[in-house]
């Protein structure tokens, strides 16, 4: 479940109490310590193929569109 899933499914609940203590014992996201999702991409936020060599803290997809202005080199 995703956060936004999370999010719509309480506003359909509505303003009873007990359902929506339930609905969050079981189904709110953790806040994460450790593990993949704690790195994400600090310009688009995305969490997997991310590149934290050097501190650069990107993605792939992001590291292949700023690598040249950054100062990286293709060598092929």
């Amino acid at each position: 479940m995703t956060y936004s899933e999370h999010t719509k499914a309480l506003k359909q609940i509505g303003k009873k109490p007990a359902k929506i203590k339930r609905f969050k014992k079981y189904n709110v996201p953790k806040d994460r310590k450790e593990g993949i999702s704690t790195k994400r991409c600090r310009r688009c936020g995305r969490i997997r193929g991310h590149i934290q060599k050097y501190g650069l803290n990107l993605c792939r997809q992001c590291f292949r569109e700023i690598a040249s202005k950054i100062g990286f080199k293709k060598y092929s």
